[in-house]
């Protein structure tokens, strides 16, 4: 703990310190500071734990993985099979269905938390993250519950707040003149208090399409707003994942020939889904999904729903007034609510202070995948790969390691310094 003493030195002959922010509380945290308690935050946490370096998890909400405890439908499952969704060093209960529910993905993430004992401190938003140069430690503020206020003291720095931090609600001209219930998926549970109404479903992708069947298995009438070109994949293809499948493929096969299987398949068992409304990108699912990060839509059920008429596919939204929406085809229809499945954004640019890791426009690493995962400082990034879980645990791995090769090669330089000074002394008169 030398090193903290030698900060606070510094800090007590700093006039401008004492100037600046005073909060109530300061603590000084040996190893990494990780922020988000997702499953992002919790596997770097695992693999530091793995490795005896221990962590401290700060996470605004008051539980683990709150975006998909708080703020996801009740009929959600994995979209891809578990294999594909793991954590590092734990796999799931053999027991589990391919695609796990809601609820077993919950408990896999609590379970995995107690088993390698991470114990996020809650309720506790942060507020700014910024390297101090001086010092050579981050200064991690956060705001509680109560509106205390701490500030936290590393010398390693994990952004793990995510790719889906904030959600993302379009602005829509006559907003405050619709009437109706207008909200984010992420206060959808379930169409059950949608029954016998119609509503207007924003945004085409997995989210968007499965919010549909579910307003439609609850007796409600959907329509859905497809604003851009998507590929719609069946979820398996022969009893196989889709996703699984395409993975395997990519070992022998160029990404283009991959695509191009895909569409064929897709073309067989799904048939055009242009002439349902569904352009397809010019790029295939692949190359596409590489370069803009959109995942491909694996359909569940939903496109039988529009082939029969149950899920209508509108244009995008010109303007709201009175309980109706106007179309840019300039068709107007009324409507009892509109739910945005238009998904969520980075909120890192708002809290972290640095200007060379993180992009100030969408909130991702500058440097794509792989080799988005490392800053300066002590600075990282897990979960931002547009990878789902399967980027973000590789990413995981590669931190824990990098922490833990700086450490020791710290000490190492320590040792060697500390040894050299010995040497001065004894051969000193």
């Amino acid at each position: 703990m030398d090193c903290f003493r030698e900060i606070e030195g510094k800090q007590a002959h700093d006039p401008l310190f004492h100037k600046m922010n005073k909060p109530s509380r300061r603590v000084f945290v040996p190893g990494p500071i990780i922020v988000g308690a997702g499953p992002s935050g919790l596997a770097v946490a695992a693999c530091l734990q793995e490795k005896g370096f221990p962590s401290m998890v700060l996470e605004r909400s008051s539980c683990i993985a709150s975006l998909w405890q708080l703020k996801t439908y009740d009929r959600l499952r994995l979209h891809l099979p578990k294999q594909f969704c793991e954590l590092p060093l734990m796999g799931f209960p053999s027991e589990f269905p391919t695609y796990p529910t809601k609820e077993q993905f919950i408990d896999y993430l609590e379970t995995y938390a107690r088993k390698f004992e991470i114990r996020p401190r809650f309720n506790e938003t942060v507020s700014h993250a910024e390297y101090d140069k001086v010092i050579g430690f981050w200064r991690v503020k956060t705001v509680g519950k109560r509106f205390e206020e701490t500030e936290y003291m590393c010398r390693w720095l994990v952004a793990a707040t995510g790719e889906n931090a904030e959600a993302v609600v379009p602005e829509i001209d006559g907003t405050g003149e619709f009437g109706g219930d207008i909200r984010h998926t992420s206060y959808y549970k379930t169409g059950k208090e949608f029954t016998g109404k119609k509503v207007l479903v924003v945004g085409c992708g997995n989210s968007g399409m499965e919010v549909c069947l579910d307003l439609c298995n609850h007796s409600a009438s959907p329509s859905l707003v497809v604003r851009d070109t998507v590929h719609v994949l069946p979820r398996e293809i022969l009893g196989k994942s889709t996703f699984g499948l395409s993975m395997w493929l990519l070992k022998w096969l160029p990404m283009r020939l991959v695509d191009r299987f895909l569409l064929i398949v897709s073309r067989l068992m799904l048939g055009d889904t242009a002439r349902l409304g569904l352009d397809r990108p010019e790029k295939g699912p692949l190359e596409h999904k590489n370069g803009s990060g959109k995942t491909p839509v694996l359909d569940v059920g939903t496109l039988a729903k529009i082939k029969s008429g149950d899920v209508k596919v509108c244009p995008g939204i010109k303007k709201l007034k009175r309980h109706t929406v106007e179309f840019l085809d300039g068709k107007m229809e009324n409507f009892d609510a509109i739910i945005f499945a238009t998904g969520y954004k980075s909120n890192v640019p708002s809290w972290l202070k640095e200007g060379d890791m993180f992009s100030e426009e969408d909130g991702f690493p500058k440097r794509p995948f792989p080799n988005g995962w490392k800053g300066e400082c002590g600075l990282y990034a897990v979960g931002f790969t547009k990878r789902g879980i399967l980027g973000a645990s590789m990413d995981a791995r590669r931190i824990a390691e990098d922490i833990e090769w700086c450490r020791n090669e710290e000490a190492a330089s320590y040792d060697h310094n500390h040894r050299s000074v010995l040497l001065m002394k004894s051969s000193s008169p």
